[in-house]
């Protein structure tokens, strides 16, 4: 069914199963199902956060091409999934063991059947017996159907805070 003919709720309980359905498979690390959630052309961001003043909130976030933490295309997301299963990525092995929590979806519709999808969420993060890393923050997408699947076609994730403790981000958010 085109997306315009599905209601708002509709829509959006549909969108919400495919954010938990993304969740699990994360968790479960599933990466190469997770990777196929994504277009060919994907463009996979976040930008680093800056502590500005309030009159220059506008350059709180870095923009594309300006030191971003990720920056990456479908290739390099095949990369680092790919680099997992080598056994060279030492800071994942062991692997973490993580938990997406993910919520407050918001949904809007795009020109050509593509929807815009706003959520909230909360990756926690634990590795060996000692380290724990909790982030939270917003993922903006956008999402088109291919061939009668959603997928991900942008992914802008915003950590909500500017200084990372985790010695590594090896996750995927």
């Amino acid at each position: 069914m085109a997306t315009a003919e599905v209601s708002p709720r509709d829509l959006w309980h549909e969108l919400m199963q495919f954010y938990i359905h993304e969740a699990w498979l994360l968790d479960d690390r599933k990466f190469h199902e997770w990777l196929d959630l994504f277009t060919d052309d994907v463009f996979y961001f976040m930008p680093r956060r800056r502590n500005v003043h309030r009159k220059d909130l506008v350059q709180e976030l870095t923009q594309v091409g300006d030191l971003a933490i990720f920056e990456d295309d479908k290739t390099y997301l095949r990369m680092r999934v790919e680099r997992l299963e080598t056994g060279m990525a030492w800071a994942e092995d062991p692997p973490s063991r993580t938990r997406h929590l993910v919520g407050n979806l918001v949904v809007e519709r795009l020109p050509k059947g593509e929807v815009q999808a706003k959520t909230a969420f909360i990756l926690y993060r634990s590795h060996h017996e000692t380290e724990e890393n909790l982030f939270a923050g917003s993922r903006e997408d956008v999402l088109r159907q291919v061939a009668g699947q959603w997928k991900i076609a942008k992914r802008v994730i915003v950590l909500d805070a500017n200084v990372i403790l985790a010695k590594n981000l090896s996750v995927f958010f």
